[in-house]
Parts: structure tokens; C-alpha cells; sequence
């Protein structure tokens, strides 16, 4: 229980400091922690704490003032710990003195404290604790804010569509002020800030068990998991998309060198190494002057690549396999996280097999059915038969795919051999197309892949039909001339991943610290 009979505790003379024993001033500025204080003090994570467990005990949290509202002999706080809300109420009582409640009314949104209190059951629906408050005994700062924010949580954490209520309010005069709409480039300014808003934390949180899912299903399947040089003498993939740098030529940084594209080749690499099933998360680097929401120019990948027996067909059951589990735990496991998401930014769950095979369409078959539709290219030019699909056509064949079969997550297979890398292998059948495949959510690419040539002559060939100088590629060409088994794979954009999946509008809400274009700070 609290301090019991005595005097109103005294104002704070200096800074607290923590003992063994409770300190006898019940509020203030708590000295630095410099892990110079051992106390043995238990902390409650705030959203764990619920009247079924935590009824009429005394516990410790340390949280942001997210509010505060006092008036007279009473105060009550708005306590936030990562995304969890927590109501704090004081009362004017021979435990909590009126400086105490002057003092906890005046702190700043955003500063950290150490609170003390005794959890009660009540109602407060404006809480995600909902069923208790904390009647507060004790309330030490330890980080202060300062008292203007270059934004407000509360502004950055509504939904469109209550500020858009706002405004029609606001027009037919019924409320004086809309509610702020805080711009995509003053959240990224300030992203620090930003990130505490419970959806955006949220979505990180997601983010996190994507990578999560995706290992242990991998694992799970006899992969290992390396780490290939981001460091590389030439582009990964060809083209011209690659950032360049100066690297050693001597004794000095003179060389070219270029970001990695992705981790193709050393992936391929791996598996002549028989190392059999091999896979990546790490940073892929894109200099690709895209300014849209689908776009960032460092993303993270996921990579995979396999030893077939027989088909690429191995590949994308694999491919069913991984990404299925990673659905699937996020449904299972992570339903208080997408709720927090959806109350921000709604959208609909995500339809996919659970169970077996996901939809897969061969490439003629698509640019039949987008010909029968009577859909043409952008320019208005027919769409023939051995061109790359425009993202307006993507989007098309995904609603098609939803409404038709059921489901926001399929493949389409045997895309034309102008339209890939040089390391696709051809198909047997048909040279025009190849044995490779773009995996779709949403109506939207997410992994590319493909069976990859593996034998060197056919490479080098390959190579000299795509324009890419085969010298540039030595010790890669040379690790198919010692044995080299038929593999495939593909390599997976996370960001976008959890974009699609949350339907979200912009891939940049899911990067921490997203790199575009016109962005490299913060």
C-alpha cells in the first residue's frame, strides 16, 4: 500500500535518488541513472497490467507522460509505454500532497517517470488498459521532454478518416478547428517521434516477426543462413541502377566499385560451395530514381536459393511454404499489433491458401486474358506477347486473380527471356520464355525469381545476348565450371511485403529510417 498517516510529503530540494529503502520525498527529478543504483525494484510492462491480475496490487512502471489533466486537489496522467495506455489518478490525501499533484500536472508530453501506484479496477475506455487505473503513490522523472514537440502523437496517430470528419465538421461550422494533418516528410523529419505513434511502432513490430517467421521457416527446411559482401566490383544485377563508389587502386581509393543489387550471385555462389539451401536478410541497394510509394532505394531482402532435383517448380512450393508461415504467425500470434494498425490504417486480411498451393498463371495465359479485357499499354500500344508486364497490368491481373480464385497471393510463371537477367534459365519448351516467376500480394510484385542457368557456357552466352561484358563476372562464371547443380531461388523485398500485407499506401511507413531518392537523413 501507499504511505500511510504522516505529514504531506515535503517538495524536493534536489535531485532523488533511488536506495534500497522507498526515498521519503514522493515525487521529483530522479539523479541520472549512470548504473550507479541497484535497488532490486520489479517493473510492470504496462501492457501487462489488467485487473485480473494486477487487482489491488502495488507495482512499479516506467513510462511517457502522454498526457496530463489536473485541476485542483487531483491530476490524472495518460501513461504510455510503447504502444500500451495506462490512466494514472491522484488524489489531494495525506499520501499525495497538493505539490505533488502541481508537480505531476505540469510535466511535459513525452518525459519518462518512474510511477508507483496501487491498480484499481475501473473503466477507462480511452485506454488500452481499459479495465484499470493506477491511483498513484509515487512519481519520479526520469527524462524530461521539452515542452514543444515538432509534432503531437495524438495529431500523427488519427486515421484519415476521422481527420477528413474533421474537416466536414469544420465546413458546416459545427466545430471550430479540423484535426492536423501531419505531412509524410515532417513525420520522416522528425521520425524519432514518429515512431512512438502506436500504429507506426506497430508496423514495426510486424516487420520484425516477418524476418522472424521467415528464418525459422527456412531453418526449419535444412537452409543455413549467410551474409554475401554488399561491397561488390560490378553491378549483381546489370543495368545501370547501381550506386558507385571509389574503392582501393593501390594505396589509394581509386578503384570503381558499386553498392550490391542484390545477393544473386554470391547466393548461387553458396550453393556450387554445396552448401545445398542457402538464404539472406540483409540491405539491397537500388539507384533507381523512383518517386513513388513502392520504391526505396536501400531496402532489406530476402533471399533464397536452392538445389532442385527436377523443376523450379521445388522453388515455389518452397516459396508457398515460407511465406504461408509467415501469414500465418502473424495471424496466430500478432493480433493486438494489427489491430493497433488497422485503427490507423484500415484494411481488409489478406486471402491465401493455408493449406496447399497458392495460384499460379503462366505468362501467355495473362496477356490473353489483358487482351480480351481490351487493355493496352500506357502509350496505347498493343501489349504483345514477349514484353515486361507495366505496373497498371499488374494491378489489373490481381484484382482479376482476387475475384476470380479467391485469393491476393499467387504466382505468375514462364516470363519472356527479354524480360529477365542473364543467369534465367531458358525453358525447354520455348526459348522465347524462361523458367522463372514473380510472386504477387495485392496486385503487386513482391519476389522475382527464377531457375538459374548453371552450366558456364550458357552464361556467357547469356550474358553477350543481355549486353553484360562476361570479364566483369569471372569468378562467378568460373564457379559453374567445377560441377554445378541445377538451383533456383528468389529474392523478396521486405518492406514492401509488410506494406502489402498491411495495405498500406506507402512503403516508406515501413522502413525505420527509409532511404529514397531525396532522403538520407535522418
Amino acid at each position: 500500500g501507499g504511505q500511510g498517516g504522516g505529514d504531506e510529503a515535503p517538495a524536493p530540494s534536489g535531485p532523488v535518488t533511488y536506495t534500497k529503502d522507498e526515498p521519503k520525498e514522493t515525487f521529483g527529478d530522479l539523479t541520472t541513472v549512470q548504473s550507479n543504483q541497484n535497488t532490486g525494484r520489479q517493473f510492470v510492462h504496462v501492457s501487462q497490467i489488467d485487473a485480473a491480475g494486477f487487482e489491488g496490487k502495488d507495482v512499479w512502471v516506467r513510462c511517457r507522460v502522454h498526457n496530463t489533466r489536473s485541476k485542483g486537489n487531483n491530476c490524472f496522467l495518460v501513461l504510455r509505454q510503447s504502444g500500451s495506455t495506462l490512466q494514472g489518478a491522484m488524489f489531494k490525501s495525506e499520501a499525495v500532497s497538493k505539490e505533488m499533484i502541481k508537480f505531476s500536472g505540469s510535466l511535459s508530453r513525452e518525459t519518462i517517470v518512474d510511477v508507483k501506484g496501487t491498480v484499481v479496477r475501473a473503466d477507462v475506455k480511452s485506454c488500452t488498459q481499459s479495465d484499470v487505473e493506477l491511483s498513484v503513490l509515487r512519481i519520479y522523472v526520469v527524462s524530461r521532454a521539452e515542452p514543444n514537440l515538432p509534432l503531437q502523437i495524438e495529431d500523427a496517430g488519427r486515421s484519415e478518416a476521422e481527420i477528413v470528419e474533421s474537416e466536414k465538421k469544420k465546413a458546416a461550422g459545427e466545430i471550430e478547428g479540423a484535426y492536423i494533418r501531419v505531412g509524410p516528410e515532417i513525420r520522416l523529419d522528425n521520425r524519432i517521434i514518429d515512431l512512438r505513434v502506436p500504429a507506426q511502432n506497430a508496423i514495426l513490430r510486424i516487420k520484425s516477426a516477418v524476418c522472424h517467421y521467415y528464418r525459422s521457416a527456412l531453418l526449419e527446411k535444412g537452409f543455413c543462413e549467410i551474409q554475401t559482401p554488399k561491397m561488390i566490383a560490378g553491378a549483381s544485377e546489370g543495368g545501370a541502377d547501381v550506386f558507385k563508389f571509389k574503392y582501393m587502386e593501390g594505396s589509394r581509393f581509386e578503384r570503381q566499385a558499386c553498392l550490391a543489387q542484390s545477393p544473386q550471385l554470391y547466393k548461387q555462389m553458396a550453393i556450387m560451395g554445396d552448401l545445398e539451401r542457402v538464404f539472406e536478410v540483409g540491405p539491397v541497394f537500388r539507384a533507381e530514381n523512383s518517386h513513388t510509394g513502392r520504391h526505396l532505394t536501400e531496402f532489406t531482402g530476402l533471399d533464397f536459393e536452392m538445389e532442385i532435383k527436377e523443376s523450379y517448380s521445388e522453388a515455389l512450393d518452397m516459396t508457398d511454404y515460407f511465406m504461408c508461415k509467415i501469414f500465418e504467425g502473424l495471424r496466430a500470434n500478432h493480433q493486438r499489433d494489427l489491430q493497433v494498425i488497422s485503427q490507423q490504417y484500415p484494411f481488409e486480411p489478406l486471402k491465401y491458401n493455408a493449406t496447399g498451393r497458392n495460384y499460379r498463371m503462366q505468362y501467355p495465359e495473362a496477356i490473353k486474358l489483358m487482351r480480351e479485357a481490351g487493355l493496352k499499354n500506357e502509350d496505347g500500344t498493343e501489349i504483345s506477347d514477349t514484353q515486361d508486364l507495366s505496373t497498371p497490368l499488374e494491378k489489373w491481373l490481381g484484382e482479376h486473380v482476387s475475384k476470380k480464385h479467391g485469393t491476393d497471393f499467387w504466382v505468375l510463371e514462364r516470363y519472356p527471356y527479354e524480360a529477365r537477367p542473364f543467369y534465367t534459365m531458358p525453358c525447354a519448351d520455348d526459348g522465347r520464355y524462361t523458367n522463372s516467376y514473380d510472386v504477387f500480394m495485392r496486385g503487386q510484385e513482391i519476389m522475382s525469381g527464377a531457375q538459374r542457368v548453371h552450366t558456364a557456357d550458357l552464361l556467357v552466352k547469356q550474358c553477350g545476348d543481355k549486353g553484360v561484358d562476361p570479364k566483369d563476372l569471372t569468378p562467378y562464371i568460373d564457379a559453374f565450371k567445377y560441377g554445378a547443380s541445377p538451383h533456383a531461388g528468389g529474392g523478396i523485398g521486405l518492406e514492401r511485403v509488410v506494406s502489402l500485407y498491411l495495405g498500406l499506401d506507402n512503403v516508406r511507413k515501413t522502413s525505420m529510417f527509409p532511404r529514397d531518392p531525396t532522403r538520407l537523413t535522418p
